[in-house]
């Protein structure tokens, strides 16, 4: 029996978890959740999972659950709050397993913490490793623990990895969909509304995940993460663009062999191949072979996704390139959301805080969140210069 904790509960991928859990009582079992601001749904969690330790974002909402659960009678369960409380939830006694699936940088303290008690992590959040990857991956070597990678392109990686030797691999390939406009003339790109980069033509997902796919920044990430995670250089993480999203991923061996993981479009079985690694579990999610009927494959547009180029030079730099690449994004995906700038305005202004950040490489997690805060700024002084070019990023 896994006793698994969720750090981000209440999303869609801590939600698929629970229904793992759910399939399979006589394997997996909750320990502890990170609920973030949701309160219903966290109080709902509590009822039916019985955590042993609940953690929201603020003492405030901590305390409207606690209040919530004394008025239902349930007793037994510690809540707790912010960083701290996300941290005690990832490295509570008795965790086997941790998923780490808070968006952004926000989970980074617990996932870091988790590693550090020896707590296997299942990764569902590539920003962690984006920022902060050779910290992560040097203390799951230091503590023996493995870090699995629940992203589906990354997850596809790691199965077809395990037919071969990591120095028979020559490259791998992940799989883009190619978003909403990657038939669209750039010339149109200027025009392009928020309602049409929202409009994603294979996955429901959210807002800002959405437009990152729409930019390509989102398989830039994920280039930074497939370095780290499988410790490869940058021109060995090629990208292709397949439409279909059937095929997740590949791994090209020096024999010429290609293997390719194909399975259904559910984040429900890369979650559960990574709760049951070594393991594999019997599951009812069938592929349909018809869906193999037509498959494209084509090499990316640099011009028109150059966001996809700057994720390359930043995976090449490492360090606060890596993390400036994604802090600025978030800064730049909300103005455009915002209506502020425009659809190519995103690139731009990564491209002037990449240009601009000092090289330095960060040893420890702090040192990280300052240069993701710093990058931040730099990422709205560059929103105000796109927006009003007498303004400077540097001031």
């Amino acid at each position: 029996m896994k006793r698994i904790a969720i750090l981000g509960s209440t999303g869609s991928i801590g939600q698929s978890t629970l229904s793992i859990i759910e399939k399979y009582p006589d394997r997996f079992a909750v320990a502890s959740l990170a609920a973030g601001k949701n309160v219903d749904t966290a109080f709902e969690q509590c009822l039916r999972w019985r955590p042993q330790v609940v953690s929201m974002a603020t003492d405030e909402l901590a305390g409207g659950l606690e209040l919530r659960l004394k008025q239902a009678g349930l007793t037994g369960i510690e809540v707790v709050h912010g960083t701290a409380g996300t941290v005690r939830v990832a490295t509570f006694p008795a965790t086997d397993f941790v998923v780490s699936a808070i968006v952004g940088v926000a989970g980074l303290e617990a996932t870091y913490a988790a590693v550090q008690a020896g707590k296997p992590v299942g990764l569902a959040n590539k920003e962690a490793m984006v920022a902060a990857g050779e910290i992560l991956v040097a203390a799951s070597r230091v503590r023996g623990v493995p870090l699995l990678p629940i992203d589906s392109e990354h997850n596809a990686i790691h199965q077809c990895m395990r037919a071969g030797e990591k120095r028979e691999i020559r490259r791998i390939w992940l799989t883009a969909s190619g978003g909403p406009f990657r038939d669209l003339p750039l010339s149109e790109f200027e025009n392009i509304t928020v309602e049409q980069a929202l409009r994603h033509p294979t996955w429901v997902m959210g807002r800002r995940i959405t437009i990152d796919s729409a930019t390509m920044l989102n398989k830039g990430l994920e280039i930074i993460e497939a370095c780290r995670l499988f410790d490869l250089p940058p021109s060995a993480v090629k990208v292709t663009v397949h439409p279909q999203s059937t095929v997740h991923s590949l791994v090209e061996y020096i024999d010429g062999s290609i293997l390719a993981q194909i399975s259904v479009t559910d984040m429900r079985l890369p979650i559960l191949y990574a709760m049951s690694f070594p393991e594999r579990v019997e599951s009812d999610l069938a592929f349909d072979m018809a869906a193999l009927g037509h498959l494209d494959f084509a090499p990316p547009d640099f011009e028109r996704f150059p966001c996809l180029r700057l994720a390359y030079e930043a995976a090449e730099r490492g360090g606060a390139h890596a993390i400036a690449l994604n802090a600025s994004d978030e800064i730049a995906v909300e103005a455009f959301l915002e209506g502020a700038i425009s659809f190519p305005a995103i690139a731009r202004t990564i491209e002037e805080v990449l240009e601009a950040i000092p090289e330095s490489h960060p040893a420890t997690i702090p040192e990280v969140l300052a240069l993701d805060e710093r990058a931040r700024e730099m990422a709205k002084y560059a929103v105000k210069s796109i927006a009003s070019p007498a303004s400077n990023i540097s001031s």
